[in-house]
């Protein structure tokens, strides 16, 4: 469904997306990741026609988004970060205004809106304004747009940000049913789970380039230790910090905080005496230590130095 070929983007002097090579398959859900200023946004905007590449194509079934913006964006459904609504209309006359942007006349305009208002579980609120919804109404409403002339590739840019739970179950769940009926779903997000629970495979955006593409589990056999030592001191002291990378069965040590030191280490290992006993020895305060075990957050945090939030 989607195939990017060496795509660059340059912004003046500065190259913000350098060299993606990405392929997503029809029906598939592709979760791409990155912390922000990682290129993301920038890469949705191109594979859209919003934004044009600079070297490189990219490929929507078969057609090229330069040579053939106009069809492509009949096959794109896109459900923006900001809520693209207008708060005194009706939800239903929103869906209504929006598939007639799409393309669909009067009649047609407003029974596909009706199906979409029971596809995001708000028939009994078509008719109120925009404006007396919650953030998680509107932003099933803001899917619901996107849906509207039945694509093929839908692609979602942090659909549940700051909305209540019981929303983002609801939408997950839509989500995931429109890709068990055969829809191609990218899916960008700040939470590690709504991804892991949607995609089977994802791809890690840092610095404007893809460094990582794959299902969790391959990815997760690439990490420099099985399991990862969460542990919180008062202070991280250099002469610690070099002996616990001595330790046998370390693989990889990080310190993401002023206060934290990540050890990664070989999932057989049982290691939490011998660095109780060396925090004693070198007088280091040792508030908490925790195992974690290897996941899709670990992965993320080797690999780019940050939390995906940061």
């Amino acid at each position: 469904m989607l195939t990017m070929t060496n795509v660059k983007k340059r912004f003046g002097e500065q190259e913000v997306v350098k060299g993606i090579t990405l392929h997503v398959g029809k029906g598939e859900a592709f979760g791409l990741l990155g912390p922000n200023g990682a290129g993301k946004s920038t890469t949705i905007s191109m594979i859209c026609g919003l934004v044009p590449y600079d070297e490189g194509d990219i490929q929507v079934d078969g057609l090229s988004v330069s040579r053939s913006p106009y069809e492509i964006k009949k096959k794109i459904g896109v459900v923006p970060q900001d809520i693209a609504l207008y708060p005194t209309l009706s939800a239903l006359d929103n869906l209504v205004f929006w598939g007639k942007m799409y393309g669909l006349k009067g009649r047609e305009a407003k029974a596909r809106a009706l199906e979409v208002l029971e596809t995001v579980g708000l028939v009994e609120r078509g008719k109120d304004r925009i404006e007396t919804f919650s953030g998680g109404m509107k932003r099933r409403i803001n899917i619901g747009a996107a849906l509207l002339h039945r694509p093929e590739l839908l692609i979602m840019d942090e659909p549940t940000v700051g909305i209540d739970p019981q929303s983002r179950h609801h939408i997950l769940e839509t989500v995931k049913r429109l890709n068990e009926q055969g829809m191609t779903i990218i899916y960008t997000s700040h939470y590690m789970e709504e991804v892991e629970f949607l995609c089977k495979r994802i791809a890690i955006m840092d610095h404007g380039q893809v460094i990582a593409t794959g299902s969790t589990q391959e990815l997760c056999k690439r990490l420099a230790g099985g399991n990862q030592l969460l542990l919180d001191v008062e202070e991280v002291r250099p002469a610690f910090v070099e002996k616990l990378k001595q330790l046998d069965g370390v693989e990889k040590v990080m310190i993401p905080e002023a206060s934290e030191i990540h050890l990664y280490i070989k999932q057989d290992q049982d290691m939490m005496a011998s660095i109780v006993s060396m925090a004693a020895k070198e007088a280091v305060k040792l508030r908490q230590i925790k195992l974690k075990e290897a996941d899709l957050e670990t992965l993320f945090l080797q690999m780019t130095g940050r939390s995906l939030r940061d």
